[in-house]
């Protein structure tokens, strides 16, 4: 980025309350010098699933969520990254595009569960269900070996997201919505469809992209990824194109008027309650 746009966006991030900067996503062939990542693990591809070469107990065993390395990477202003070697968990495996099809003991499990095997998550009524919407998402392959996070201010003048992801509560999110809609002129900019928490903040943005289609999408849903969102915290996911046409307009916008100056003081008061707690 740009440092011309480095500082609008600090102007944008005042307006809209956030003291977090966003995160940039993007794919590289290039392992970042430091950072976070779950550990190395056996790929567990529905090939070797169908001659029985997979050990989920140590699969399961090794278990980390998308979200957690990237909360971490938020709270220490570094880089969480995932690979077909370091992916945490086959969601993520399958989400960020590193296998696919998904192994059918990870539909079960999303779904109804194995009796006397394991229980179900409940996220869908069947597998066959399940199964089906998986193929319809169907998440773009990986354009490269690793699916890189880390907040806007680190990357350099020569690097570029693809995706950037705000983290931030309804207050500010109305601003973001609704700027959506301002600097596209598309009132059905903004989608929220079914997934897993890695799902509404890198496949399906990806899938809109490929398609042509200028998307931001809300998200943040999955109850099993929500001990990594702060309260009422959910994740706003725009095309890089689209961030920059945000902090490049958002002064043009609404985000003048006395009435988003009113929100701005629900902003406040919610920043207050959510403050955190410091030992005295």
């Amino acid at each position: 980025m740009t440092k011309q746009h480095l500082g609008k966006l600090e102007r944008f991030l005042g307006v809209l309350g956030l003291h977090e900067q966003p995160v940039g996503i993007f794919y590289s062939d290039e392992k970042p010098l430091e950072g976070y990542s779950p550990k190395p693990l056996p790929l567990p591809t529905r090939e070797k699933e169908i001659k029985n070469e997979i050990d989920w107990q140590t699969t399961f065993a090794q278990f980390s969520c998308v979200m957690g390395h990237v909360l971490r990477a938020r709270k220490m202003n570094k880089a969480a990254y995932f690979s077909a070697e370091q992916f945490g968990c086959p969601g993520c495996a399958f989400w960020l595009g590193f296998m696919k099809p998904q192994a059918e003991t990870i539909i079960n499990y999303v779904s109804t569960g194995i009796p006397g095997y394991m229980e179900g998550e409940l996220y869908c009524d069947s597998p066959d269900e399940l199964r089906r919407i998986q193929n319809d998402i169907d998440p773009e392959p990986a354009p490269g070996n690793f699916c890189i996070a880390k907040p806007i201010n680190l990357f350099t003048a020569d690097e570029q997201p693809e995706l950037v992801v705000f983290f931030a509560r309804p207050e500010t999110l109305c601003g973001l919505h609704q700027l959506s809609t301002f600097v596209t002129n598309d009132p059905e900019v903004v989608a929220s469809p079914w997934g897993a928490a890695c799902t509404n903040m890198i496949t399906w943005p990806y899938k809109y992209l490929a398609k042509g289609e200028k998307r931001a999408v809300l998200g943040g849903w999955d109850p099993s990824a929500r001990k990594f969102f702060s309260t009422d915290e959910l994740t706003f996911t725009v095309p890089y194109e689209m961030f920059i046409q945000m902090i490049e307009r958002f002064s043009e916008s609404f985000m003048t008027t006395p009435t988003w100056a009113n929100v701005q003081k629900k902003i406040k008061r919610s920043n207050k309650a959510w403050a955190p707690k410091t030992s005295r």
